[in-house]
């Protein structure tokens, strides 16, 4: 057993209680799978994340569902730069995260971090019956065709055409597997749509979302960073956003609302990535004793 500090941040939101939660356990790279994914499942977060040293950058990363380790993730990014900056471990300026999906550089300016997640990977389009079954909505509240879309982790970006069928919107979890299976998902990552309306939650936003996940995660997910970053290279590669730059809102309907800048780099039809920012509050530190074998 090792003691270990960790800082609770609200990524994607300014104050206590919005956006999205992450634990940060520092120096806590090198533990076992199965302590990081029981620690996830103790906080009742969908994510935490455990930093160590690097070879390839400034800090290495890894990043944890309470089933699963994963590539990557955008919300414990921002809240993993938050929690470094807030303990004067860096400062303004650019650094680099050694993660499962490569290495993602991260800019920070005041209280705004700035990461720039990969080119966008376009996969397979789905039937969308298979996906509006998936999520519990006539075929007729779907604009287009869903997509798998992954600028570090996949998604099926579906666009709704109002709030009313996001508010309706819940898994079926059977119909579910069927959607995994038809975009090639493992068994284990059953590929929960992102869903998005091309209209804000408040004046302030351009498009307004949300992804509901199966268990053992929590029901839905207050802010999802990656799938923002999936979710614009799916718009502007699809000519659904006019903007470079837009605002992505999610989490108001949890009472947890979140907002994120998005811009690209590169064309439309020629993405070189993904930009994503916002800010995170850290909400508590302190320290956690954890098991270092399995």
């Amino acid at each position: 057993m090792s003691r270990f500090d960790f800082d609770w941040v609200d990524a994607f939101s300014d104050r206590a209680f919005g956006g999205n939660g992450c634990a940060v356990v520092h120096g806590g790279a090198h533990l076992p799978v199965e302590t990081c994914t029981a620690y996830v499942r103790e906080t009742s977060l969908v994510e935490c994340t455990f930093t160590g040293p690097s070879d390839l950058a400034d800090i290495r990363v890894r990043y944890f569902l309470a089933s699963r380790e994963i590539p990557f993730a955008g919300h414990p990014t921002i809240a993993t730069v938050a929690a470094l900056r807030d303990r004067g471990l860096i400062g303004d300026g650019q650094i680099h995260l050694e993660t499962g999906a490569g290495i993602v550089p991260v800019t920070i300016a005041g209280d705004q971090i700035e990461m720039t997640q990969i080119a966008p990977e376009f996969g397979p389009k789905p039937d969308p019956a298979l996906v509006a079954a998936a999520i519990s909505l006539p075929v007729e509240a779907i604009l287009g065709t869903p997509q798998k879309v992954s600028t570090g982790l996949p998604f099926c970006i579906t666009v709704l055409k109002d709030h009313s069928a996001l508010a309706q919107a819940r898994l079926d979890l059977p119909a579910l597997a069927k959607l995994g299976q038809a975009l090639g998902a493992d068994g284990i990552d059953m590929m929960e749509p992102f869903l998005v309306t091309l209209q804000g939650a408040t004046e302030l936003g351009d498009t307004y979302s949300r992804l509901l996940m199966a268990p053992p995660s929590p029901p839905e997910d207050p802010f999802t960073g990656s799938a923002t970053g999936a979710m614009a290279a799916y718009l502007w590669r699809n000519g659904l956003m006019q903007k470079d730059s837009f605002v992505a809102e999610q989490g108001h309907g949890m009472g947890r609302p979140g907002m994120a800048r998005v811009s690209r780099l590169g064309s439309c039809d020629a993405l070189q990535g993904i930009k994503v920012s916002g800010t995170g509050f850290v909400l508590m530190r302190g320290s956690v004793d954890l098991p270092d074998q399995s």
